[in-house]
This record gives C-alpha cells, sequence and structure tokens, in this order.
C-alpha cells in the first residue's frame, strides 16, 4: 500500500480540533495510509527553549544562564501549565483531558529531577555544565512533540481512529541509536492500512538532531520518516498556501498560489527565512526522490503547492520576498591583490553563528549580507578590529528583497526590477542577479522593504495579463 507522510506545523496544532473531521477524516471515516508528524502546540516550544524571534529566555535559557533555580523552575512550571492549557482547548472529553495532564505532569517533573539531578553533579569541579547543555537542549524539546503527539491520538481514538502515539523522543530509553534505526524500530509492525501513527517532531538519535539543525529538527525528522519508509509524497500542512508574496503585505486579492515549483525554489526561500521546508530536510527528500507537498491544513480540498525537481515549462516570476539584513562591510585599502581578509571574515562570522544571505565584493571592500543581530555584530566586529586594526568596518540595517522563480531566463528581472523601484521612488542601494537565473536581488533601506515588495510584485505580477513576466507558474 502507497502511502503519505504528512507534517503538522504548531499553529494548525493548536486548532487540532477543528483539523480532525477535514484532515484526519473522510466523510467520518478514519484515513488510513497516512503517517502524521506534529511539532509541538503553538509556543510551547518557545516557552521550552527560548523565544524564536524575540529571544526572551524560556526553560533552557534560564537554565543555561541560571545564578538560582528559581527562574528554570518557575519558568517549567509555567510551560506545564501552557501545554495543559493547549490540550484543554483542543480535547472535549474530560477523561481525556485527564489523562493528558496526568502525561505532561510525569513528562513535566521527570525532567525537572533530571535537571536538578544535573545542577548537583556540576557542582562537583570535575563536572562542567556547559559540557551537557547540549543534551538539556535536546531533552527540552522532546517534551513538546511527545505531549503534542499524545494529545492527537487521544482525540483520534475518541473519534473511532486506530490512532497510535510513536514516540521517537526517546524517555527513558536506554542506548544511543541513530535516527535510521530510531524511526525503523518505532514503524516496526505498524500496519498503515489499518492504523494511523502520529509521530513526534523532534527523534532523540546519536547524531543530535539539536546540535545540527536547532528548531528545524521537527523537518528533518518528517523527511528521513518519508524517504526511509518509501512514501509515495511528503505533505506539510500550513496556515496558508506558498503564493506570490505575503498577502499582509500586497493584499489578499493580489498574491497567486505557485501551484508547482521546485526545490530550487524552496532553497532561496528558505535562504530568505520563509522556509517551505528545511534546507536539510528537502535534500532528503531530493535524493529518495519524494515530492514535497505544501498544502493549506484548514482548506483540505485544495491541492496545494508541489515541490519537485521538475524544471519550469517556461521562464516565470513564482515570488517575491524580502528579508531584513545587516550589511557588513570591510573597506581595507591594503586588501588589494592580497589574500586571507574573506577567509578572516568568515571564519568571525561562523565563530558567532551569523548566517551569510548574500555577499558582494570588489578591490578593496567585502560586504556580507547577513541574518543577525546587532549583538552578535559587534562581536565579529571586535575580533577583526583586532585582526584588521587599520580596517574600516561597518554593520548597516537594511533589507534584500528578492524576485524569485525556476527560470528567470530573458525575462529582463533586474532592469524590470531596478525601473519598478524608481517609479516607486526607491533608490536601491544595490542589486544583483546571478547565472542560474533562479533569484534577482534588490538591498533597500529597512523601512521601505514592504513598498519594494509592493513595486516588484505589481510589476511582475499584476501588470497586463499579456505580458508574459506576469504570469506565474
Amino acid at each position: 500500500m502507497t502511502h503519505t507522510v504528512e507534517k503538522i506545523g504548531g499553529t494548525s496544532m493548536s486548532r487540532l480540533d477543528e483539523l480532525r473531521d477535514t484532515l484526519f477524516l473522510r466523510n467520518g471515516q478514519a484515513d488510513y495510509g497516512r503517517v502524521f508528524v506534529v511539532s509541538a502546540f503553538g509556543g510551547i516550544t518557545n516557552l521550552l527553549l527560548e523565544h524564536k524571534k524575540s529571544g526572551d529566555a524560556g526553560v533552557y535559557a534560564a537554565f543555561a544562564n541560571a545564578d538560582d533555580d528559581h527562574g528554570w523552575h518557575e519558568a517549567l512550571t509555567r510551560t506545564a501549565q501552557a501545554m495543559i492549557e493547549a490540550h484543554t482547548a483542543v480535547l472535549d472529553h474530560s477523561a481525556d483531558i485527564a489523562q493528558a495532564t496526568t502525561f505532561v505532569q510525569d513528562r513535566i517533573e521527570g525532567a525537572r529531577n533530571c535537571l536538578i539531578d544535573l545542577q548537583r553533579l556540576c557542582s562537583y569541579g570535575h563536572f562542567q555544565l556547559t559540557a551537557h547543555l547540549m543534551q538539556v537542549r535536546e531533552l527540552l524539546s522532546g517534551l513538546g512533540e511527545a505531549h503534542s503527539a499524545y494529545v492527537a491520538a487521544l482525540m483520534l481514538q475518541r473519534a473511532g481512529v486506530n490512532a497510535r502515539c510513536v514516540d521517537l523522543s526517546g524517555w527513558r530509553d536506554e542506548g544511543d541509536v541513530t535516527l535510521e534505526d530510531r524511526i525503523a524500530n518505532a514503524m516496526d509492525g505498524i500496519d498503515l492500512a489499518s492504523e494511523m501513527p502520529i509521530v513526534t517532531g523532534y527523534a532523540q538519535c546519536s547524531e543530535g538532531l539539536m546540535r545540527g539543525y536547532d528548531r528545524g529538527y521537527s523537518e528533518v525528522t518528517f523527511s528521513q520518516l518519508a524517504a526511509q519508509t518509501g512514501a509515495r509524497e511528503a505533505i506539510i500542512h500550513k496556515e496558508f498556501h506558498l503564493s506570490s508574496a505575503d498577502p499582509k503585505v500586497v493584499g489578499q486579492g493580489a498574491v497567486r498560489k505557485l501551484g508547482h515549483t521546485n526545490y530550487d525554489v524552496a532553497d532561496q526561500m528558505a535562504n530568505l527565512g520563509m522556509e517551505a521546508i528545511h534546507p536539510s530536510a528537502a535534500k532528503t527528500l531530493r535524493r529518495a526522490g519524494v515530492p514535497l507537498r505544501v498544502a493549506n491544513a484548514f482548506e483540505p480540498e485544495d491541492p496545494g503547492t508541489i515541490i519537485d525537481e521538475a524544471p519550469a515549462d517556461t521562464p516565470a516570476v513564482e515570488m517575491v520576498t524580502g528579508l531584513d539584513i545587516i550589511a557588513f562591510e570591510v573597506f581595507e585599502q591594503d586588501m588589494v591583490g592580497v589574500k586571507g581578509y574573506d577567509a578572516a571574515i568568515l571564519d568571525a562570522l561562523t565563530r558567532h553563528n551569523v548566517r551569510i544571505v548574500a555577499k558582494v565584493s570588489n578591490a578593496n571592500t567585502i560586504t556580507h549580507y547577513v541574518d543577525g543581530s546587532l549583538k552578535s555584530m559587534r562581536r565579529v566586529e571586535a575580533d577583526l578590529a583586532e585582526k584588521y586594526p587599520q580596517a574600516e568596518i561597518v554593520a548597516r540595517k537594511l533589507a534584500l528583497v528578492s524576485v524569485i522563480g525556476r527560470d528567470l531566463n530573458g525575462l529582463n528581472v533586474l532592469s524590470r526590477g531596478l525601473v519598478a523601484l524608481a517609479e516607486a521612488g526607491l533608490d536601491p542601494t544595490g542589486a544583483a542577479h546571478g547565472p542560474r537565473n533562479v533569484d534577482t536581488q534588490f538591498i533597500v533601506e529597512r523601512d521601505v522593504r514592504d513598498q519594494a515588495i509592493q513595486a516588484l510584485h505589481g510589476t511582475f505580477f499584476e501588470a497586463e495579463s499579456s505580458d508574459p513576466i506576469s504570469l506565474a507558474a
């Protein structure tokens, strides 16, 4: 029997009760032949680790930086309360709510005792807490997904579905296995024709998903599961369609659903922070020959957007999107003809975990457009100022707006884009079009990013339909 492996994100999980009869059931009957990989309920991972956008401390950050015990203990208690509130909102049977609450209390108190023991152990000089922080991060991450998978299985079982919670988090397991073995052991004996596995997005394994992928771990688990089990299709259910731009920026009536694109475009999207799928997860699916479908969880009849290896039938712009960046510029008159500057800058950016989005250089200046905080950039600047005391180093807040498509060949996107920006009264500080013909980038002031997206989207999608550049894939 062919099957699909499907992932549900945290925001959708928080509306799980709305999805029961439309996503999991078909005409009131269990729709088997499907494996679901679930994220934690919305906001829970932020409470367990740290807030993804604001950086506000969660349990992990409070524990790692604790001057006393009160901070992380209180954070863990708040997280338990939020988890209970999350499942109370989606479960409608008191017995299920009680069972889920007991599950949360068991996991939370188990984690609390583990962290207390670790603190006690590290009070001895032979043991350093910093050496164990990644394992702490892994432990805490697994709590959210284990909870959501357990709750989803309870809800579906109450609706008559033969659902099985498949917990890959390694809770109280002995031994350290690879991700492949963890999945194989968990899926062994499951009959997809008569069972519906609800799988945790986090998987404890010897590779260490948090170490390699941090918050992208659930998509790595999802892609590995799809590839390893030979899925017919991998499906990600989001709260929106992949479309030609953010509807909040250009208007709901102006955007177009992609419908079909390829992994090359997905990589460009990920580079600009709007991941259809984590790049490492996409690579796993590509190698296995598994197509990816990105669908709107709340429009189950809509086929969504297929992402595969297929090239475009004709050149076309597919998307306009943008990202706030920092332009990190190093000017050194003695750079001309001298090797080593580029390597030193890259080393400093890597050491301080700063993600590079794009780069330009000339004879005596190297500029990296990066996705990072000014705080981290000050650290990079300090390192480079020590190495190159004569260099002029500047960090400036800007935005990068990109026009993306599987094939932009012959569309004059660079020149058309510059004209569109000029007509909107915008003066870009830079622009680039690579030889691969999949994206054209425009650098603008940060406060006009949305205006730039609107201007470019208007040119490439809202012009007369006879204009070939306006035709989305």
